[in-house]
């Protein structure tokens, strides 16, 4: 299988430059194409102008949380099959229920592996790839 058949567009949403930095390298060594938004603010105009096929999205950022930021992607028709998937650096199940009720479809506990990411973009790319 080669990569340019299950290249996908996704967005990481953090306030942590670290963070995304790493997950882009991730994700570029796996093929796709990333998005960089710093805030949830950022992350809803990018959704709406590149539409995502996958979103990772942290929950603690100011002015806009993760939660908040998914219940509101989760709410627009156009993007409510996107599948979003919480990154926190807290793995409490009172957190991944939380994210479950905005719409998450999952949950990554930070720092994640280069596997892990990768893991959950084939996981849940598949499923937006089947739809398309």
């Amino acid at each position: 299988m080669s990569t340019q058949d299950t290249a996908l567009k996704v967005l990481v949403v953090d306030d942590s430059n670290t963070i995304r930095r790493s997950a882009e390298i991730f994700l570029k060594q796996g093929g796709h194409e990333v998005l960089l938004a710093e805030d949830g603010f950022d992350a809803l105009s990018k959704v709406n102008d590149y539409q995502p096929d996958l979103i990772f999205c942290d929950i603690l950022m100011p002015r806009l949380d993760g939660y908040q930021t998914c219940a509101i992607i989760k709410r627009n028709a156009k993007f409510s099959g996107v599948p979003v998937v919480m990154l926190s650096s807290k793995d409490g199940v009172f957190d991944k229920a939380r994210g479950r009720m905005a719409g998450a479809q999952d949950y990554l506990t930070k720092p994640f592996s280069k596997e892990q990411l990768l893991q959950a973009v084939q996981q849940f790319g598949a499923a937006v790839q089947g739809v398309a």
